[in-house]
């Protein structure tokens, strides 16, 4: 059965080149925000249409949602009414297509949403955009999702009469209610990092924090702006080498990226989370082949008070799980203790840290400099002021800023979406999934 790849996307150079009257096949919504009714298969074509090719590029709009759909080109076949409907959620990349597309077409429908609607419980999602996403979602019988990045509380999995089976990416998700799924009956299944087994996306996201502190150290983003701008050298660089770097967190990510900081750079290292304690910061420098202590008697991984942390540390780097327990925990006290040449940095996650404190601070210039990769509210939307506001000018502090990319590498990636399309497979034929999640 012949498939073609339609597409609704931004106009490029490509595109531009293309016919000008071209017809192009979209996927419509039931009560969604792309048209009129469609059947209740809804993993093929409703209806065709023609569509412009204007959806906006930012991953938060919600006007003409850049999508694709793998579709038979006769939308009258019966056999296509009948296909498993399948939408893949927040794949930035375009990475999940090709994998998806090697399903049967004759047996799925798969639809591609580059857009990510306003989280379904965030406390200023409206009910107008969290019906969006409810209309969006309703038609499929299974959604594919890529992390943390559309959440699914109770209340919206309530409202997909629909859905038989969750895919995500890693083995642990806390923006998914698995209670609910439990009782629902529905399958959630997770993922492995193949390309490096036993991490779960630690070493990719170890490499970009080891990359974040040197480039605020270095200024590397700020010095490449100017270079390209036509001036040159602004501000001088900080040397790392015997500074302190402090960190929040002594787990698997806090061991990797403190024993590079201290085997590469010389840092010392301090750490802090609620229940760490000195017995097992030595078991885990034993672990990490590193002494207890140096010839001077100073131990190589120091736990400290969180005061201390804040007050002595060159570098706080975050390495905490978020959960109810620690949302928040960083805030305008800790913050106002540390030194004004400190930089901090925060590749975990966003609600780690009281936002709008942090914001503060460093619009005071309260601190050399921040690098984060996460954020309370992902992806940023336009009006955010991490993208307006004019870091590093008129006394506020440095800022570098990275669209949490921690996690996303190609090999990565696209090994996750090649388990959830065997799981799809798996699933279909009634056969045992892989990676549940309870």
């Amino acid at each position: 059965m012949p498939m073609s790849l339609v597409e609704t996307s931004l106009p490029t150079p490509l595109n531009a080149a293309k016919s000008a009257t071209e017809k192009v096949t979209r996927y419509t919504n039931r009560r969604g925000p792309f048209g009129s009714a469609c059947p209740a298969a809804c993993g093929v074509a409703g209806l065709q249409m023609t569509a412009s090719r204007t959806a906006s590029s930012h991953p938060l709009s919600t006007q003409n949602p850049r999508l694709s759909s793998y579709l038979d080109k006769d939308s009258d076949n019966t056999d296509n009414m009948e296909a498993i409907s399948i939408a893949v959620l927040d794949d930035y990349q375009g990475l999940s297509e090709p994998k998806f597309m090697a399903l049967s077409p004759g047996k799925f429908a798969s639809t591609f949403f580059k857009d990510t609607l306003r989280p379904y419980n965030h406390p200023d999602t409206t009910q107008d955009v969290k019906d969006q996403l409810v209309s969006r979602l309703e038609p499929f019988q299974v959604i594919a999702t890529m992390r943390e990045r559309t959440p699914f509380p109770r209340e919206l999995i309530a409202r997909l009469p629909s859905l038989k089976l969750l895919l995500t990416t890693g083995n642990r998700n806390l923006a998914l209610d698995l209670d609910a799924f439990k009782e629902r009956g529905i399958p959630v299944v997770g993922t492995v990092d193949k390309a490096h087994p036993g991490s779960v996306g630690s070493v990719s996201t170890t490499e970009h924090c080891v990359a974040m502190i040197l480039a605020a150290a270095r200024n590397i983003a700020q010095d490449d702006h100017e270079v390209k701008a036509g001036g040159w050298q602004t501000a001088s660089a900080v040397s790392l080498y015997g500074k302190t770097l402090g960190q929040v967190g002594l787990g698997r990510l806090g061991i990797a990226v403190a024993k590079i900081m201290h085997s590469a750079f010389g840092m010392r290292i301090a750490a802090w989370s609620p229940n760490l304690t000195q017995e097992a910061a030595d078991e885990k420098a034993k672990a990490a082949g590193f002494p207890v202590e140096n010839e001077q008697g100073e131990k190589t991984f120091k736990v400290v008070s969180k005061e201390e942390l804040f007050k002595t540390s060159d570098v706080i780097s975050v390495h905490i799980v978020l959960s109810d327990r620690s949302r928040g925990s960083i805030g305008e006290k800790d913050l106002s203790l540390m030194k004004p040449s400190a930089i901090f940095v925060n590749t975990s996650r966003g609600p780690l840290v009281v936002e709008e404190d942090l914001l503060n601070a460093l619009d005071k210039g309260q601190i050399r400099a921040a690098a984060l990769d996460v954020f309370e509210l992902e992806p940023l939307p336009l009006d955010s002021r991490w993208r307006t506001t004019k870091w590093g000018k008129d006394g506020r502090s440095q800022v570098l800023l990275t669209p949490h990319m921690g996690y996303v590498e190609q090999t990565t990636l696209e090994g996750w979406y090649e388990q959830q399309v065997d799981n799809v497979e798996r699933w279909a034929k009634g056969e045992p999934l892989l990676q549940s999640l309870y």
